[in-house]
């Protein structure tokens, strides 16, 4: 196989190579995830310290 044959096969396997974009899904999955869970923490915690701070309204 002479040189500029071979780096075309190279060339060629290399772009139609899927693992880059494998790679940027699971990086957006990964992205929307801690949203969604940053999203969940923010508001369980606005609610959560409304209610500690009415119970201890209440109590004191």
């Amino acid at each position: 196989m002479s040189l500029p044959t071979h780096l075309q096969a190279w060339i060629t396997a290399r772009l139609d190579s899927e693992r880059g974009a494998s790679l940027v899904e699971y990086a957006l999955l990964l992205a929307l995830i801690a949203m969604v869970c940053i999203a969940a923490v923010t508001a369980l915690g606005e609610t959560t310290s409304t209610s500690f701070s009415e119970a201890v309204s209440e109590l004191g």
